[in-house]
């Protein structure tokens, strides 16, 4: 996706987008295409220390400077406190395809510049290619060094480095941990130790925490260019112990990569093409258990099991990285506890968490999907099979959290205490959206694991009736006890024996998972009334705005964002299921295949908007949808991917 100069016509306007970075290890270099840092987040290197977790941000950017005729020239962009550096006037053009590249021009003069990490190194390299025009040119690069957990800031003098220099490699030591981070680069280098104005964080302060940061200047490195000539000018910096390819190396090897990415999933359509490059950045490896994960959204989120599980297909399946699938299948069966799968994996002396209700139920159809790509029943029966009949058997029989299956053959899971369910936001002792008991999409999940079950029993050669039978009992009880027949809609939940009668989006999963736990006449109604007043251009809202705890605009601090999160935000993720729920009742029609394909291309736009090539997490309830939340989540980008293939594709 290329953007160009109409999009950061003020500082205000460039700094609405920005892109990202990843190197396969949770490890990311992420800004705004203009420079500017307005997150804490945000840094040339962001490294994790113990893959994808504890990321600290270690290079926070490189400010470049052009020097003609004793006039300078600013190509980067920062806010500090009283100050804003307008570097963006002088950049032309970005691109993110296959990696982000800026244009800048000077006069006379052309600047490229390309950035990459290695993969699965915390290695970002950074390549300046320059065409000097009719005048002499000194270029000057200020590095802004950090070394501070990703969600802190810092203080100044809050660390300190010990430098040395030595052909061409500037090698810093943070003094308390004994840390080296490595600046190699072409440039002349003139140690000048300092620290940086207090940088101001726009985005932090939006959401109501700190957003004032220090950063430590090193020194500063040099280059001179004659006139008429070409230049390539570069930078690596490391914390590894080897350095086996060139910064140029490096940046040719991820455009390779990635580019193959793109032509093994085998899509034309630049939305798809864009989705597949998206869904690389969140498959990762997980040091703890030596295997492949999924990270759950950049810049904050680690991975977590039941977001794998939903984003699954998505990454792994319709872009055909099948290895990465059956490895990510087989890391959760090794972690699975009477019956549930992990929603957090163990790291260092911190063991699994398993505070889900619904992501071993969404393991099922992530076994379905993988099944239904690659036809690896021998997989699915050797090292599959026997833990997907344990988990049933610990949910009949009853299982941690308060998860059972009730006499009715219904799943109620949790308490008053408890949030297992996707919207799980709990304020110390407040639990935002109290869906303890029996809820509704977890019931439908539920039906649709059990008819898995049966299905699978079946093709492996094994009596599947009793999974059937069970099917069958819980389907009876779902159309009994959820379907409200005066709003002709489903509740939410049931607590206690009584409905909770209030219209949220999870009752699509009803429509849109592969078995139909209701008729044809219902399905049409649920997706009517969803349509009616939860669906926006970008997902489907959280709660309907005719609701007194409607909440349409998602920002402030910690309380005033989790009472929003699921009170009215627009999740993106949740198209899929709408979009395939839509064109299911549709009967699969040629015009509601059409309207599907429109409503996922809302996001080829929104690509170019926030995050460049990414899907946002959620968006404001209210029009005009501002992108909030992580800059690119797995799930999002996972079920537009998902459902573009499976449903427009067909």
């Amino acid at each position: 996706m290329e953007l160009g100069y109409p999009n950061w016509k003020t500082f205000n306007e460039g700094i609405q987008k920005e892109y990202l970075i990843t190197n396969g290890l949770g490890s990311f270099c992420s800004s705004t295409i203009i420079g500017a840092n307005i997150r804490k987040y945000h840094g040339l290197l962001n490294a994790s220390l113990v893959p994808p977790i504890k990321r600290h941000l270690l290079l926070s950017k490189i400010d470049e400077t052009l020097e003609i005729d004793g006039e300078e020239y600013k190509l980067f962009s920062n806010q500090f406190i009283g100050k804003i550096d307008d570097g963006y006037l002088q950049l032309r053009r970005f691109n993110n395809y296959p990696i982000p590249k800026f244009i800048y021009g000077v006069k006379d003069i052309v600047i490229s510049k390309e950035v990459a990490m290695e993969y699965e190194k915390n290695t970002v390299a950074v390549v300046y290619k320059i065409n000097t025009g009719s005048k002499k040119v000194k270029m000057t690069f200020t590095p802004y060094v950090n070394f501070r957990d990703h969600h802190d800031v810092s203080k100044k003098g809050s660390f300190k480095y010990n430098q040395s220099y030595e052909k061409g490699t500037l090698k810093l030591t943070e003094e308390s941990t004994g840390l080296n981070l490595k600046i190699i680069s072409n440039c002349r280098y003139e140690a000048d130790e300092d620290w940086s104005l207090p940088m101001f964080y726009e985005n932090e302060r939006y959401r109501g925490l700190e957003s004032i940061d220090f950063h430590f200047i090193p020194g500063i490195f040099h280059y001179e260019m004659e006139p008429h000539k070409k230049y390539t000018i570069t930078f690596l910096a490391t914390i590894e112990d080897s350095i086996e390819y060139t910064a140029e190396e490096i940046i040719e090897n991820e455009k390779k990569r990635r580019t193959e990415l793109v032509d093994r999933a085998g899509y034309s359509n630049p939305l798809l093409k864009n989705l597949v490059l998206a869904s690389d950045n969140f498959i990762v490896k997980r040091e703890s258990t030596k295997t492949k994960t999924v990270i759950a959204g950049y810049p904050w989120f680690t991975d977590w099991g039941r977001d794998t599980m939903i984003a699954f297909t998505g990454l792994t399946l319709t872009t055909k990285r099948f290895d990465d699938a059956k490895d990510i299948l087989l890391t959760f069966t090794k972690y699975i506890k009477d019956g549930i799968i992990p929603n957090m994996f163990p790291d260092e002396n911190t063991p699994p968490l398993y505070n889900t209700a619904d992501g071993t139920l969404w393991f099922f159809y992530a076994v379905y999907k993988y099944l239904e790509y690659t036809n690896d029943l021998e997989t699915v029966k050797d090292k599959i099979y026997p833990h997907l009949e344990s988990i049933i058997k610990h949910h009949v029989k009853g299982t941690i959290n308060n998860i059972y299956m009730d006499d009715d053959g219904l799943l109620s899971a949790g308490d008053e205490g408890t949030q297992l369910t996707w919207m799980d936001v709990k304020v110390g002792d407040w639990v935002v959206t109290p869906r303890h008991g029996k809820a509704v999409e977890i019931n439908a999940l539920w039906y649709n694991a059990l008819k898995i079950m049966e299905e699978i029993s079946n093709r492996l050669g094994y009596d599947g009736s009793e999974y059937g039978q069970l099917a069958e009992k819980a389907k009876k009880s779902f159309v009994e006890k959820f379907w409200n027949d005066n709003g002709k809609y489903l509740y939410d939940v049931i607590q206690n024996e009584k409905p909770v009668d209030i219209i949220r989006p999870n009752q699509i999963l009803a429509v849109s998972l592969p078995f139909s736990i209701l008729d044809r006449e219902k399905e049409k109604l649920i997706v009517e009334k969803v349509y009616e007043e939860l669906y926006t251009p970008f997902g489907l809202r959280s709660l309907s705005k005719k609701h007194k705890e409607y909440i349409g605009k998602y920002g402030g601090d910690v309380l005033k964002r989790d009472g929003a999160y699921h009170q009215g935000t627009v999740w993106a993720w949740l198209i899929g299921l709408f979009v395939e729920a839509y064109v299911k009742v549709n009967d699969y029609s040629k015009e509601s295949k059409l309207n599907a394909k429109h409503m996922l291309e809302e996001f080829y736009y929104h690509m170019q908007d926030a995050c460049i090539g990414n899907i946002s997490e959620i968006f404001d309830g209210d029009e005009p949808h501002y992108p909030r939340g992580c800059v690119a989540q797995a799930w999002s980008v996972g079920e537009v991917l998902r459902t573009y293939v499976e449903v427009v594709l067909d």
